[in-house]
């Protein structure tokens, strides 16, 4: 599976509803489920973004459609990142010439 990190800001809309953020939450989590991607952890932060998650997918085809999908509710605006382990790291920096 394929780690990816997710950075969100609320909109104006999830901002005015952010009492529900922890329902929105849950709700994200069946959805990745149906989607084919787990999330793993999901953590409201301090400073530029509002919520972080970690999420693993089979690929990015199905972290796209998620993405999307979440992006559809109007209540966040994420940034996508591919997540690299040690282990990943180290091959990736094998094939560096």
């Amino acid at each position: 599976m394929t780690r990816y990190l997710v950075l969100a800001t609320f909109t104006d809309q999830g901002i005015r509803t952010v009492k529900d953020t922890t329902k929105r939450a849950a709700a994200v989590r069946e959805m990745g489920a149906q989607l084919g991607v787990q999330v793993k952890d999901i953590y409201w932060t301090l400073g530029a973004y509002d919520v972080v998650l970690v999420a693993e997918a089979s690929d990015d085809a199905a972290m796209t459609a998620f993405g999307m999908s979440i992006g559809a509710q109007g209540n966040v605006r994420t940034q996508t990142l591919r997540a690299f382990n040690a282990d990943e790291m180290q091959g990736i920096l094998g094939k560096v010439r």
